[in-house]
């Protein structure tokens, strides 16, 4: 498993796809908050709050996953290599494993240097530091299962196809549909019970500073399903 990880994360950066995905999320995630006035910026919102980039990472990492985990599988197949990879003597579950973590860790990578963000706000604040630490450590935590669930997803779609536009096409949609369509489905039907098996739900209500074990059980739950049925998916490859 170390191995494939090991060779996809060198995959990434041996290419510019790894400096373009931490690029792309660091520029378009400053200029909202930073540059572009609008209900995201930081310096117009009046008072020392990182909420606002809280709000906007979940719908930038959407697009942004997809973008890196559509060649995980793809590529293997258009290349005509996922043969030889299935062949080899480790099992299924360590090579999706492998290209999970290889995708999970480039993406944590790209929000390492957010944390900029927090200091900044942190010493803007009058007095200093008046920010709320709780509801940033938890929206930080928040946003860690969110992107595990999102880089599970992508996984699994990179399986379905040998296309990689339609493995990202897929990806965008489950995960729009997982964030925020349940949501949708819930006010257009008057069921909220419907809203909690989205991830905006359970994001919110970590991003609260209340770390509850229901919330963290479901992006275990949504990240463990897509998994299990990418290695499914690879054991079908065999036969």
């Amino acid at each position: 498993m170390f191995a494939i990880l090991k060779k996809e994360i060198n995959s990434f950066f041996a290419s510019p796809i790894g400096y373009l995905v931490i690029a792309i999320f660091l520029i378009l995630n400053g200029l909202f908050l930073w540059i572009f006035k609008g209900e995201f910026n930081v310096l117009d919102y009046g008072f020392a709050d990182v909420s606002s980039f809280f709000l906007l990472a979940p719908w930038i990492l959407i697009f942004l996953i997809p973008a890196v985990t559509m060649r995980s599988f793809s590529d293997e197949k258009k290349q005509g290599t996922l043969e030889l990879l299935l062949t080899k003597p480790i099992s299924h579950l360590k090579i999706v494993l492998g290209k999970y973590f290889g995708a999970l860790i480039l993406i944590l990578i790209a929000l390492l240097p957010t944390l900029l963000y927090v200091y900044t706000v942190y010493q803007l604040g009058n007095p200093v530091g008046n920010l709320d630490m709780g509801s940033t450590v938890g929206s930080y935590f928040g946003l860690l299962f969110l992107i595990a669930s999102y880089t599970a997803i992508g996984i699994f779609t990179s399986t379905l196809s040998d296309n990689q536009i339609v493995a990202f096409i897929l990806s965008v949609f489950l995960c729009f549909l997982f964030y925020i369509g349940f949501e949708g489905i819930s006010e257009f039907t008057s069921s909220p019970s419907i809203e909690q098996l989205g991830m905006s739900y359970h994001f919110k209500s970590m991003s609260r500073g209340v770390l509850d074990t229901r919330d963290i059980i479901y992006f275990l739950s949504v990240s463990f399903f897509f998994l299990t049925i990418t290695k499914f998916n690879l054991n079908r490859e065999t036969k």
